[in-house]
């Protein structure tokens, strides 16, 4: 979501099963913190195939989806709702590519992650996603200004 005449954005964030396992969701949010942005909500939730389906709705056709779900139900993930100047570019900078094989030692994947799956942290990726997906995860009123 951007502002009239600014680049203040906010991104959704979840920390995916493998960054609550392995006690990694207060790091990661501090490397988030240390570059300046913003906790405007943040919170704990069990995700159910449902809100899996709507949420990758662009590949719940694969043959890989369950495999998604399953991962992704297997613990509760943490969301989060983190505000900046070009929140969503640099978010994204900051994680590195999905597949953490590919990430570049200094990103949160190249440190943190193992693969395209078990890649620390989901990460909006446009203004309009950003939108859609925060109204997904918070109800109103769990996004602060």
């Amino acid at each position: 979501m951007t502002t009239a005449n600014s680049s203040l954005e906010t991104s959704l964030i979840l920390f995916k099963p493998d960054a609550v396992e392995k006690n990694l969701v207060g790091t990661v949010l501090a490397r988030f913190q240390a570059e300046g942005f913003r906790i405007r909500g943040i919170k704990m939730m069990q995700l159910d195939h449902a809100i899996l389906a709507d949420h990758y709705a662009h590949i719940c056709d694969k043959p890989f989806f369950p495999d998604i779900v399953k991962f992704m139900s297997k613990t509760p993930v943490v969301a989060l709702a983190l505000e900046g100047e070009n929140a969503i570019a640099r978010v994204r900078d900051l994680l590195g590519p999905t597949d953490s094989k590919e990430a570049a030692p200094g990103t949160i994947r190249g440190d943190l992650g193992e693969d395209k799956m078990v890649n620390v942290c989901h990460a909006s990726d446009s203004t309009e996603a950003a939108a859609a997906e925060l109204k997904r995860f918070f109800k109103d009123g769990e996004v602060f200004a």
